[in-house]
């Protein structure tokens, strides 16, 4: 059994700092283990509420997932949401007909910030990171969706200033506790120590690999287009930007690989305590400078940590040749693969996880469920409802905070900076840089338009 993280000494941990069975239910299963302790241990910032305080919330980018996330805090009082498409917005705004709407995020925060107990921002990606760090910088907890942000370097600003404030941050992704159960069968050892990981995806399902429109087109009178550009440059408005399909713009999203890894690779960046890779490098369908392409495979190499083996990681996603890209056949041993998974190739077997299912092992070919060992890690029943009660006790452990999801964002988008930079890259993660590339530092930050700001 690996040695780093193992019951024992979760359950030690948990005694140290003197916590019940009750509590430990409160803390919840989707604490990153490396973290845990330093999560147990806290110092609670704000002052706490009592259980029948509603908390003071606001919420940026309000349709589609923004719609969704603010659902399920219909409870709490809704101060203030703010968005950019109005159309978009609209069934929220019926929702929370007394929540005061704004347009501007930072018009929103300047005016209602003193008052607010916690902030979402479910925007495109490329407005994540801005917003979240105003929101940050103003003492508020944060629930920002995933990608945490668009860039390298914003995930590791964002991890830096929630630390130094103390805040709590949580991420969304919202699956997650599902990967409690897959934590508990790597961790005891069930297939020995896992030194690869596949992960695949059918996304993407939005336009990929496209050339940039030309022309111009009469911008909607529901949406305000400056606004929703934010950080990125200017340019005249087209329908082929939005909505949704940004997420296959370089400019606005991060395609397949940020819209899915943070969901698919969670299990193991926390099974297997990954932070940082050594190297990554992509490959894809041919470059365009603004589009994300149709498919790409990206693969990680990561250090030994503690008495786990080094591991490496691939990612698969699109279609190539036609065919939906996925790991070589022989690892699945003929079973059937899900659109979203994963496979834990380890020294003794095989891990076979269905995303937000527990995992089974692969033997000769057929599924067989894992018994062993016992669940030891508490269950978290709710993702939003985590950060809603750690924000309602002063403070507290989420499992997507910011500690552990910025590492993992980070990871994740210097896939796109590899594919991008056209080469292998060598990554110093002290000094936030490839050691081996001087264009990659091009696609590792990013140059905010007048006005708009980290």
């Amino acid at each position: 059994m690996p040695e780093s993280f193992d019951r024992r000494q979760f359950l030690q941990r948990a005694a140290m700092t003197g916590a019940s069975a009750a509590g430990l239910a409160t803390l919840g299963a989707s604490l990153a283990p490396a973290a845990l302790a330093q999560e147990i241990s806290y110092t609670p910032k704000a002052k706490p509420l009592t259980p029948n305080e509603k908390l003071n919330l606001a919420w940026i980018g309000v349709g589609g997932q923004g719609g969704s996330d603010i659902g399920n805090f219909e409870n709490e009082n809704i101060v203030a949401v703010c968005d950019v498409d109005d159309a978009r917005a609209a069934d929220t705004y019926k929702k929370f007909p007394n929540a005061k709407r704004y347009s501007d995020y930072r018009e929103l925060l300047d005016k209602e910030g003193k008052n607010l107990d916690g902030v979402g921002v479910s925007t495109p990606d490329h407005s994540h990171a801005p917003a979240t760090m105003m929101a940050l910088q103003m003492g508020k907890a944060v629930y920002t969706q995933k990608p945490l942000t668009h860039n390298v370097s914003e995930a590791r600003a964002l991890m830096e200033a929630a630390r130094k404030l103390k805040a709590v941050t949580q991420m969304g992704n919202q699956g997650h506790p599902s990967y409690a159960r897959l934590v508990e069968v790597v961790r005891e050892g069930i297939v020995g120590g896992v030194k690869a990981v596949h992960v695949w995806t059918d996304r993407p399902i939005w336009p990929q690999g496209m050339d940039a429109p030309t022309g111009t087109e009469t911008v909607p009178s529901t949406l305000h287009w400056d606004l929703w550009l934010g950080p990125a440059a200017a340019r005249p408005y087209h329908s082929a930007y939005l909505p949704f399909v940004w997420r296959g713009w370089w400019d606005f999203g991060t395609g397949a690989l940020g819209d899915m890894a943070c969901h698919l690779m969670d299990g193991a960046f926390w099974s297997l305590g990954l932070k940082y890779p050594l190297s990554v490098e992509s490959e894809g369908a041919p470059l365009k400078p603004e589009a994300a392409p149709d498919w790409m495979t990206v693969h990680y190499e990561f250090p030994a940590r503690g008495t786990m083996p080094p591991a490496t990681l691939t990612w698969y996603d699109g279609k190539k040749d036609g065919k939906p890209n996925r790991p070589p056949a022989d690892l699945s041993q003929g079973v059937a693969l899900p659109d979203n998974g994963s496979l834990f190739v380890g020294e003794r077997g095989t891990l076979f996880v269905n995303h937000g299912q527990p995992p089974q092992l692969i033997q000769n070919g057929k599924l067989v469920d894992i018994n062993e060992p016992m669940a030891y890690l508490p269950r978290v029943a709710d993702h939003y409802q985590q950060w809603a009660q750690a924000i309602r006790a002063g403070g507290g452990p989420t499992g997507s905070n910011f500690d552990y999801a910025a590492p993992m964002t980070e990871s994740i988008l210097l896939g796109i900076v590899a594919f991008r930079a056209g080469e292998k890259l060598n990554w110093d993660a002290k000094r936030m840089r490839a050691t081996n590339s001087r264009k990659a530092d091009e696609f590792v930050h990013h140059q905010y338009r007048k006005g708009w700001k980290l």
